[in-house]
């Protein structure tokens, strides 16, 4: 399942480069910027500041699941939302305020729009790269993107938080030039509270990786109240320099750009609502980890 297709991206990987969403994550972390990318099954969202007051077409068309309470709300039940009902509102309401997220996957059709951008990935030294979501959620689909896009001569890479199984990632290793892992916390304790996932999958794929002599690219996104204190970035970038010898890592402050789509979903959102703002730990993170002899980055 695909949620999006992004072109003459320039912040996920080198180069310009288009970058394919899939859908699917086995984490839920609690600051997720792509809450719609969580579930491998469609998703609808609702934004109510679009709905037209007094239209029924969805309701009209979905009675079981949509209902116009008066003119200016609407109800909307998710669960009883069935395949045939996401096919019938695809594209249907006239403002927006209904949108599915998540299309079938037509991997000749996605390579075709990737390859329309060749050019400029030759010139600049990009390529193809695949988020999400978890793209290895999807291995066999992961694998044959990243196979074409290799084997037409262009750079490919995969940004993953490396929590499936092992076997899931090994198909794409052969085509794979660059990995953008993300490394969220080495603390097993603190990983599981704020992912509800295990750190040591996460740091065993690492190491793996690392065996398979896979180029690889840590990122560390800086949470308020999870990492973003001193000790934490010790202990990660200790673990990236020490245990599995990376070369650059990139630091990534929170931001809050991504709650609206909590209110689309109509999910709760747990995470802080102030963006990080602390110039001090950020010039901490870059001095520590350049001591260790990594590259280190900060992106905004």
């Amino acid at each position: 399942m695909l949620f999006n297709l992004q072109r003459y991206s320039t912040h996920d990987g080198p180069g310009i480069r288009s970058v394919v969403f899939l859908k699917g994550c086995s984490l839920s972390c609690r600051w997720c910027q792509n809450p719609e990318s969580r579930s491998r099954q469609k998703d609808m969202l609702f934004d109510g500041r679009l709905c037209l007051t007094g239209c029924n077409l969805c309701s009209e068309r979905c009675p079981h699941a949509i209902t116009r309470i008066d003119d200016s709300t609407l109800k909307l039940q998710r669960t009883l939302l069935t395949d045939a009902d996401y096919e019938v509102l695809t594209g249907y309401c006239p403002t927006g305020a209904l949108s599915v997220c998540g299309t079938a996957i037509d991997i000749d059709s996605v390579m075709a729009e990737v390859m329309r951008d060749k050019p400029f990935y030759l010139r600049s030294g990009g390529g193809l790269t695949l988020s999400g979501g978890e793209p290895f959620m999807q291995p066999e689909i992961a694998a044959e993107l990243l196979r074409r896009g290799r084997e037409t001569g262009i750079h490919t890479a995969v940004e993953s938080c490396l929590h499936t199984p092992w076997s899931y990632i090994e198909p794409s290793l052969p085509w794979l030039d660059l990995m953008l892992a993300d490394l969220k916390h080495v603390d097993k304790v603190r990983f599981k509270e704020w992912t509800g996932g295990s750190a040591k999958r996460v740091m065993d794929n690492f190491r793996r990786l690392a065996i398979a002599d896979i180029p690889i690219t840590v990122r560390v996104p800086l949470i308020p109240g999870f990492n973003a204190d001193h000790a934490s970035i010790n202990s990660i970038v200790d673990f990236a320099a020490d245990e599995i010898g990376v070369k650059e890592i990139h630091f990534l402050p929170y931001h809050t750009l991504g709650i609206n789509k909590y209110n689309l979903l109509d999910i709760p959102y747990f995470a802080s609502h102030t963006s990080l703002n602390d110039p001090e730990l950020l010039a901490y993170a870059e001095d520590y980890a350049s001591a260790k002899g990594l590259t280190a980055i900060l992106r905004g």
